[in-house]
């Protein structure tokens, strides 16, 4: 599978810019992930781009993203990208079989998280966001409610990073995508 061809279904099946953007960002972090792991790059930013794919047709937990897996067979992505994508949704209780499975789970919620950091900085940059300022958030139950903080303290603890570190490389791996996110780098 190509990326050319994860990006049409998710045109497909997403109408929403938030959606398409949040795609855009878990890939760019999931890519960063696998060269720093001497992994596939783009099987990894496949499985980004893809990870929430169905969540405007099926915007439940009963459905997303088992229902999405079965519309991505389907059109013949390959099994280990699908189970990856299922990962993604703790409440499945699947067993992790390869640390791509592991990385999108930790790089899902805290992706979004740290680009609603950003965009609430007087700059909306990036580079304003550190550690710190994403814990301090975390602590505030007010602010991006729907992100479950025990996924981004689970996820990290699943890839085997230490928290802070996590943080500031899914800030890093942002930043070269900024222009497409409504952040600066």
């Amino acid at each position: 599978m190509h990326r050319e061809d994860a990006w049409q279904i998710l045109l497909d099946y997403t109408q929403e810019e938030r959606t398409r953007k949040h795609g855009i960002a878990v890939e760019a972090v999931m890519q960063a992930y696998a060269r720093l792991l001497h992994e596939d790059e783009e099987k990894w930013g496949i499985v980004g781009l893809l990870h929430d794919f169905d969540w405007e047709i099926h915007p439940t937990e009963e459905l997303h993203p088992m229902e999405g897996s079965k519309l991505l067979a389907a059109r013949g992505v390959p099994e280990d990208i699908r189970y990856a994508i299922l990962c993604h949704a703790p409440f499945l209780g699947l067993e992790y079989r390869s640390t791509m499975d592991r990385a999108i789970y930790a790089c899902d919620e805290l992706s979004g998280f740290v680009i609603a950091c950003a965009l609430v900085k007087p700059d909306r940059s990036l580079s304003s966001v550190e550690p710190a300022t994403v814990r301090k958030k975390m602590k505030d139950k007010a602010f991006a409610r729907g992100v479950r903080r025990e996924d981004l303290v689970n996820g990290a603890r699943d890839l085997g990073v230490d928290l802070d570190e996590h943080i500031r490389f899914v800030t890093d791996a942002l930043k070269p995508v900024a222009h497409l996110l409504g952040v600066n780098p």
